[in-house]
């Protein structure tokens, strides 16, 4: 030892000083290295994940093709179209497409619960179902590891038709309205049962649209009798045309449509609404947001349109069943449609070309909305559950609070908040947090932005964003 840390009557207080400096040294090492080393303060997550880009490559337009061919050459997929031939009609349709997710689920060993979901519409229930008709979806429920009871769903339709809604006896190929949007989703199932996801993804073919979306509107009924936790659904319909009636051709742009607000809130909601926003925040909008994003991030070829409508102008779809019993659910279609190709009889007249026929489809289009499909659904699949009790204060501040119900669940490693200004389709800003279930964002002022919380797993995945359903209320 040096002769300065010698035992004698005037080193003692040099040794104590010493040890008190060696001892400030390790706790201030051990300060600065605490948010390394903490459970309670986690690293920030990745921001991709190089899965969700080998998913956006792996639909294949020839499969698409194969698969479209084989629909449309049905003849007919009307509702009321023949049940019992191998060959032609919507039995011959969904039996084949049935037995492609037989396939598909044998190729995975066994992943998807492959089943027929029926219900009966009785005569007078629409004038488009002239006698007791049983409609038939096609249901494939790829299980999820922790969250069985948590579903996104992707859909497509199975039915076609031409001019008039009740001639289920001449040829309707349908090609791209709707086998574009089935056969897609079949792909999706092809793509995404290579992997295992905590939560449930569905791939359904629904059937009836045409006559009233009655196939649509018992699966919703099903999923609220049985308390599905619906995360969104994905209704496909019409992916495959990029040539529009306004002369427009654009392989690049699809639209992804959502309501504003839920149907089902409450009128104490709908007040609220007046003094502290959220008219374009409803669960449907942040699915399409969430779409919008993931697309922009892994596919940025691609040109997402946020459309803020339910459907097309007076028009509907299948997404709106769901919507109407409370879950999120949007509709995902070409940018530009081109109306002689749709619900028209196959003829030709002053040399137009009418009818839904496979010359109409192009398949490396429909394959690249499969993606978008495909990469959305995996990153809800992925995620971790939405967070719980989101709330907000900060009025007359100088800063605004969030807070939200603190989470125990293993796979939530933090919390993505988010803001943007009132007029912004888009979130624009964001702040990773962990350990914590409330933060204040300094000199952001309440008034004048939107804000918004999602849960993020620790591979990056985030749930899709929850508007502040409250006020913090303070003791």
């Amino acid at each position: 030892m040096p002769a300065a840390f010698s035992f004698g009557p005037d080193r003692a207080y040099l040794l104590d000083l010493h040890l008190r400096s060696t001892l400030m040294r390790k706790v201030l090492l051990l300060l600065l290295l605490t948010p390394y080393f903490s459970p309670a303060i986690a690293q920030t997550p990745p921001a991709t994940d190089a899965r969700i880009y080998a998913i956006a490559d792996a639909p294949s337009p020839d499969r698409l093709e194969a698969d479209i061919r084989t629909l449309a050459g049905f003849g007919t997929r009307h509702t009321l179209s023949d049940t019992t031939s191998n060959t032609r009609g919507i039995g011959a349709a969904r039996r084949w497409i049935k037995a492609e997710f037989d396939k598909i689920s044998a190729d995975c060993g066994g992943c998807l619960e492959v089943a027929y979901m029926r219900s009966l519409v009785e005569a007078g229930n629409s004038n488009r179902i002239p006698t007791d008709t049983w409609v038939v979806n096609v249901v494939a429920i790829q299980r999820g590891t922790e969250y069985p009871n948590r579903y996104v769903i992707m859909s497509g339709d199975i039915d076609s038709r031409v001019s008039s809604s009740n001639n289920f006896t001449d040829d309707s190929p349908g090609a791209n309205d709707n086998a574009s949007g089935m056969a897609g989703t079949m792909e999706a199932a092809r793509v995404l049962s290579k992997y295992t996801f905590p939560n449930t993804v569905v791939y359904a073919g629904l059937s009836g649209e045409e006559q009233g979306l009655f196939g649509g509107r018992h699966m919703a009924s099903v999923a609220a009798e049985e308390g599905w936790e619906i995360i969104g659904v994905l209704n496909n319909d019409m992916i495959g045309n990029i040539e529009g009636v306004d002369g427009v051709i654009d392989n690049r742009t699809f639209r992804i449509f959502s309501e504003p607000t839920p149907v089902t809130e409450t009128d104490q909601a709908r007040q609220s609404r007046r003094f502290y926003g959220g008219e374009v925040d409803g669960v449907s909008r942040q699915i399409a947001r969430y779409i919008e994003r993931m697309t922009r991030t892994y596919m940025p070829e691609m040109n997402p349109m946020m459309i803020y409508r339910l459907d097309r102008f007076g028009r509907g779809g299948h997404h709106r069943p769901f919507n109407d019993a409370g879950f999120a659910g949007v509709r995902i279609m070409e940018a530009h449609e081109n109306y002689n190709r749709q619900h028209q009889d196959l003829r030709t007249e002053d040399g137009i070309a009418y009818g839904d026929v496979i010359e109409g489809v192009n398949f490396a289009y429909a394959a690249r909305l499969t993606a978008v499909n495909a990469i959305a659904l995996a990153g809800l699949a992925w995620a971790p559950p939405a967070p719980t009790g989101v709330r907000i204060g900060g009025a007359v501040r100088p800063s605004t609070t969030l807070q939200w119900d603190a989470s125990d669940d293993p796979n939530v490693t933090g919390y993505a908040l988010y803001w943007r200004d009132t007029t912004a389709p888009q979130w624009q800003h964001r702040r990773f947090v962990s350990g914590m279930n409330e933060y204040t964002l300094e000199g952001i002022v309440i008034d004048n932005f939107l804000f918004g919380v999602a849960s993020v797993g620790h591979d990056g995945h985030e749930s899709e964003v929850v508007f502040p359903g409250g006020l913090i209320r303070r003791r």
